[in-house]
């Protein structure tokens, strides 16, 4: 029986905003806590595969749906894209068709919420009701947290725990409106201020203040559910939803380039579109079936709407904007382009250039980390060879060549280390930790193989002005280090790249040989300069040069040791370094092979 306001007490109302703002509380961090964890999983999957979005729309559409899914945010997906293209690791035309899929995608939380309102005298059944089951989901959680040793389990654990905070939230908010819908003034109201435009902007607004759609449409059907809004209302409503939540795509576009701003254009421009051309096409449709035209017919429908009507429109329609926008990607750029007009032509940075929004999706900042670390590796490689090569033909272009990618390395070692820290900080997966670990060990070791580079660079360059030159022993003791040198540095590149701790291993017993080879062509140059063969000032310039390539070899063995460590989830690379070289058969097997291979006799 409805009941007059005038009957409500102000511990009543209390009560009902108090249950409103800790119910969304609860959603909000549940919600929170599966998406952070369920990313956590996922690794650099996410990366990976949003890099595989091709000019195939229907592809592209499938992998945005499924990433949203995995991380339970259309938001995340869409800041990715505006992180990656700012980064200029994807461009804007790959990221038209997954922005469509990203809000595909983003229906499925409202259809795991719709199943609430599942009614059944079967007890089967009713446990798929999210409610009845959440607490059990809780409970296994808390147990995989509690027993569990693998990071792996307890994030799922974890992923439990958050969907039953949300639950709960869900049902705090819909016991808090529930005694609304009894009062006779509230349905007034709800006929009185239903106008779909006053609607859409509500819920555009809330979305935007929140920054979530998932969780507009879960109070959207918490009322449902609770009787205070009707079919009519929620069309708007889902509508808004999907406008607002392109908030958090403009926000993290601050500061970016123009073609990360041109995704948010995107983002922006499909939602409104679609909430345009949709509410005109529903309101002239309901006008066509009802008797008192377009604003009484849509105003009228007092039909009670359910969480299940709910999760049906938020689906239809953005799978009917995906297909209404679908043949017009090229027109989406164009428009895209017309609200950021090409300006001044923008470089991108030197070197290792990472946006610091893919933080905010650690698996995502671990993977391109790591891309820019074996970028670096394989500069350092490279920066190496040519200095070696400038002993034997010295070449001024080559020097310059070597002294930009040395600064290059500086630059991208300094970068790297401050983002590696502040990725750190935050919440990782133990795999994703162990990257980080590997990388702050190997950075550092890159950049001094730059050094090492513009060392023998200087030795070059003495050798060339002095007018100097080895003796044709001292250079054929040289060719076979160089080549030792050269297998050491592929080894270390390669291993690093494929992340193969086997291919690693091989580095430590060629490193070794490396070391007596140095050793044997000291020994050999003192007896030639004891025997007058060698002047001492060729001398001092072979000695900084076997120096140096000593040290290539060490620095080379740091990265294959960090390489074997991150298996191991350990650091102590003296005991490795013991245990590898004493009693290890295979490691003297190896030695014996690489030493014949290298042989100066």
């Amino acid at each position: 029986m409805p009941i007059s306001i005038t009957d409500m007490q102000a511990s009543d109302w209390l009560s009902i905003i108090i249950g409103l703002i800790v119910g969304l509380v609860f959603f909000m961090f549940g919600m929170n806590v599966m998406s952070g964890n369920l990313e956590k999983m996922s690794g650099g999957k996410l990366e990976r595969t949003l890099k595989t979005a091709t000019s195939n729309p229907f592809i592209s559409i499938i992998l945005g749906a499924a990433i949203t899914i995995a991380v339970q945010s259309s938001s995340a997906t869409t800041v990715m894209l505006v992180g990656l293209v700012n980064s200029g690791l994807m461009t804007m035309s790959q990221t038209l068709y997954v922005i469509y899929g990203a809000n595909i995608g983003t229906t499925f939380t409202s259809w795991i919420l719709s199943m609430s309102g599942i009614e059944s005298g079967n007890i089967g059944v009713l446990m798929l009701k999210p409610e009845n089951f959440a607490p059990v989901l809780a409970l296994i959680g808390t147990v995989m947290v509690m027993m569990s040793k693998k990071d792996q389990r307890k994030s799922i654990g974890t992923v439990f725990i958050g969907f039953a905070v949300l639950i709960y939230g869900m049902e705090m908010m819909g016991d808090a409106v529930g005694p609304l819908s009894e009062l006779k003034e509230f349905g007034d109201m709800v006929i009185r201020y239903s106008d779909p435009l006053l609607l859409l902007l509500i819920s555009t607004v809330f979305t935007g203040i929140v920054q979530s759609s998932a969780a507009t449409i879960g109070i959207v059907q918490t009322f449902a559910m609770s009787g205070a809004i009707t079919n009519a209302m929620s069309i708007p409503l889902v509508m808004g939803a999907n406008i607002g939540t392109c908030v958090t795509s403009l926000l993290s576009s601050i500061g970016t380039n123009r073609h990360a701003k041109r995704v948010v254009v995107l983002h922006f421009a499909m939602n409104f579109i679609g909430t345009v051309v949709w509410l005109l096409a529903f309101i002239l449709f309901d006008s066509l079936l009802s008797e008192g035209g377009a604003i009484y017919g849509f105003l009228h429908d007092y039909s009670q709407a359910s969480a299940f009507a709910v999760a049906v429109c938020h689906s239809i329609f953005n799978v009917l904007t995906a297909a209404l926008l679908l043949p017009m990607g090229k027109l989406m750029e164009k428009l895209a382009k017309l609200v950021v007009p090409d300006g001044k032509e923008e470089k991108m940075p030197r070197g290792v250039f990472l946006d610091e929004r893919l933080l905010n999706s650690p698996s995502v900042a671990v993977s391109e980390s790591n891309a820019a670390t074996v970028g670096m590796c394989a500069l350092a490689h490279t920066n190496v060879m040519r200095a070696i090569g400038l002993l034997e033909k010295y070449d001024e272009t080559v020097v310059e060549e070597i002294r930009a990618a040395e600064k290059t390395l500086d630059e991208d070692e300094d970068k790297l280390g401050t983002y590696l820290v502040q990725l750190s900080s935050r919440s990782l997966s133990e795999k994703d930790s162990q990257v980080v670990s590997k990388m702050l060990h190997a950075i550092g070791n890159f950049e001094r193989l730059g050094d090492h580079a513009l060392n023998l660079t200087d030795s070059a360059r003495e050798m060339h002005q002095k007018g100097l030159s080895f003796t044709a022993e001292a250079k054929g003791e040289l060719r076979v280090l160089v080549e030792a040198i050269r297998e050491i540095l592929e080894i270390t590149d390669r291993a690093y790249a494929q992340n193969d701790a086997a291919l690693a291993w091989q580095v430590e017993p060629l490193e070794q040989v490396i070391d007596d080879l140095i050793a044997a062509i000291r020994s050999n140059h003192i007896r030639r300069l004891r025997q007058g063969e060698c002047s001492i000032e060729m001398g001092f310039v072979l000695s900084d040069a076997l120096t140096n390539l000593e040290r290539v070899s060490d620095h080379c063995s740091n990265v294959a040791v960090a390489i074997i460590e991150t298996e191991h989830n350990a650091y102590d690379v003296h005991s490795y370094l013991r245990g590898v070289k004493h009693d290890n058969e295979d490691f003297v097997d190896a030695f014996k092979e690489y030493a014949t291979r290298y042989s100066l006799a």
